[in-house]
């Protein structure tokens, strides 16, 4: 019942920026945390920045100071703004969260960022 919907990748060059949507819909509680992951052809899937519900963010070292992951919990909308973009930054970028009240954890289907050089 609960879907988290991606959006806004696409094709950028290097050095310029991107903002991501997820949409949780479904649910009428505030997850408890949501989060941003990423995986690229050939590697695994691995965390990209994740945010509680009391706004406490955690960043990959890869972007601190480039990335900042926000939500607005009455919109049900979590963001991810991406600036000084790399090449290797090219991925698709899954939406991750939990909902505890109703037993919820689970993925978005992703949305794809390519950083061309």
């Amino acid at each position: 019942q609960v879907q988290l919907v991606e959006s806004g990748g696409g094709l950028v060059q290097a050095g310029g920026s991107l903002r991501l949507s997820c949409v949780v819909s479904g649910s009428l509680f505030v997850p408890s945390v949501m989060g941003w992951y990423r995986q690229a052809p050939g590697k695994q899937r691995e965390l990209v920045a994740d945010i509680t519900s009391g706004g406490r963010t955690n960043y990959a070292d890869s972007v601190k100071g480039r990335f900042t992951i926000s939500r607005d919990n009455v919109q049900n909308t979590m963001y991810l703004q991406m600036n000084s973009l790399k090449p290797e930054d090219t991925a698709v970028y899954y939406c991750y969260a939990e909902i505890i009240v109703v037993s919820y954890n689970g993925w978005g289907r992703g949305t794809q960022v390519t950083v061309s050089s």
